[in-house]
C-alpha cells in the first residue's frame, strides 16, 4: 500500500464524517414556534377562549408560557461542561449577521478540525523533509524517526515480513488520531475524535481495508473459507452453518468496537477536563477575579498519556485485524511467537 492510498482512506473517513454531520438533525438548531403567535392564533379561532385567557385563566397561560420557555432554555443548556473552541466563537459572532455561515460551521466543526489536523501533519512533514540531514539530524528528525521506527517494529512484530505494505496506512492512522486527540488539550481547539462520526469513519476505513486484504491475499474462495472458520474435517464443515454467521457478525462488530472505544475515551477526557476547569473557576468566583485555580493541570498530563495510548490501541487493533486476514505463511515465525 502506498502513502497515496493511505491518504485516500483517511479522506474517505472525513467524507463519512461530513455526511454524518449533514444528516444530523440536531433539535437544538431548530427555531421553536413563538408561544405568543400560537396564543394569538388560538384567540382568533375561538373568541371565547380569548376572553377566558384575559380573565381568571391568564395566570395559567402565563405559567405554561414560562414552562415552555424554561424547557427551551434547558435545550440550549444541555451540555454545560464543554470546552469552547474558536470555531464556536466565530459562529457565535456570525449568528445574527450570517446565520447560514454560522450554521455551516456548527455542523462541520469536527470536519474543520480534522482538516486542521491534516494540515498540521502536512506542514510538519514537509518542513522536516526539506530540512532532513542524514549525517547530522536535528532533534525533531530524531524524535520522528524514533516514533516511526518503534511503530514499524511493532507492526512488523504482529504482521510479519509483509508489514511494510500496510505501514503507510497504519502510521498515518496513528498520527492522525494522536494529533486530533492532542488538539483537544489546546485552549480554544477541539478534538474531532470526541465525535462518533470521526471515529466511525476511521473504523470504516479499517473495515474495508481488512476485507480488501482478505480477498486480495486469500482469493475470494479463500476469503469465504476464512469466514467459515477455516474448516478442514467433516465435523468442522458441519459447524459452518453456525460459524459463518458468527464470523460475519464479528467482522461488523470490530469497527463498531473501534469507533466506540476511541469516541468514549476522548469524549470522557474532554468532559473531565471541562469539569475541572469549571471547578477551578468556581473556587475563585467569590473574589471576582477572571481566573481560576489551575487544578486541571494534572488532568491535562493524564489526558496526554491516555490520548497517546488510545491512538496506539486503535492502530494496534487495526494491525491485528489485518494480520488475522493474512494467510498463515505471511505472518512469519516472529508473528507466531506473539
Amino acid at each position: 500500500m502506498t502513502s497515496g492510498k493511505a491518504s485516500l482512506l483517511i479522506f474517505a473517513a472525513l467524507t463519512f464524517l461530513a455526511f454524518g454531520a449533514l444528516a444530523d438533525d440536531d433539535p437544538h438548531h431548530q427555531t421553536p414556534a413563538d408561544p405568543e403567535t400560537h396564543v394569538h392564533a388560538d384567540a382568533h379561532a375561538d373568541p371565547h377562549a380569548h376572553a377566558e385567557e384575559h380573565g381568571h385563566d391568564a395566570h395559567d397561560a402565563h405559567g405554561e408560557h414560562g414552562d415552555a420557555h424554561g424547557e427551551h432554555g434547558d435545550d440550549h443548556g444541555h451540555d454545560p461542561y464543554h470546552l469552547v473552541n474558536f470555531i464556536a466563537l466565530i459562529s457565535g459572532g456570525l449568528r445574527d449577521s450570517q446565520p447560514e455561515a454560522a450554521s455551516f460551521m456548527d455542523r462541520f466543526v469536527d470536519a474543520i478540525f480534522s482538516y486542521i489536523a491534516i494540515l498540521i501533519l502536512v506542514l510538519l512533514f514537509s518542513a522536516l523533509y526539506r530540512r532532513r540531514d542524514p549525517r547530522d539530524p536535528g532533534r525533531l528528525q530524531v524524535a520522528i524517526e524514533m516514533i516511526f521506527g518503534g511503530l514499524a517494529s511493532l507492526i512488523e512484530s504482529v504482521i510479519g515480513p509483509t508489514a511494510r505494505r500496510y505501514t503507510p496506512y497504519l502510521g498515518t492512522l496513528f498520527l492522525f488520531i494522536l494529533v486530533n486527540n492532542m488538539m483537544g488539550l489546546v485552549p480554544f481547539f477541539h478534538s474531532s475524535t470526541s465525535s462518533i462520526s470521526t471515529t466511525a469513519g476511521l473504523a470504516i476505513c479499517t473495515f474495508f481495508l481488512v476485507q480488501g486484504v482478505g480477498i486480495k491475499e486469500n482469493g475470494l474462495l479463500g476469503y469465504l473459507h476464512h469466514l467459515c472458520g477455516s474448516p478442514r474435517s467433516g465435523v468442522e464443515w458441519g459447524f459452518v452453518v453456525l460459524m459463518l454467521p458468527l464470523h460475519v457478525m464479528g467482522e461488523f462488530i470490530k469497527p463498531l468496537s473501534l469507533s466506540l472505544r476511541l469516541f468514549g475515551n476522548v469524549m470522557g477526557e474532554d468532559k473531565l477536563l471541562a469539569v475541572f476547569i469549571a471547578l477551578g473557576a468556581a473556587m475563585l468566583a467569590a473574589t471576582g477575579l477572571p481566573i481560576g485555580i489551575p487544578i486541571q493541570v494534572p488532568i491535562i498530563l493524564l489526558a496526554m498519556l491516555l490520548s497517546t495510548i488510545q491512538a496506539l490501541v486503535f492502530t494496534l487493533l487495526s494491525t491485528v485485524y489485518i494480520s488475522m486476514m493474512l494467510p498463515h505463511g505471511d505472518h512469519g515465525d516472529e508473528a507466531h511467537g506473539h
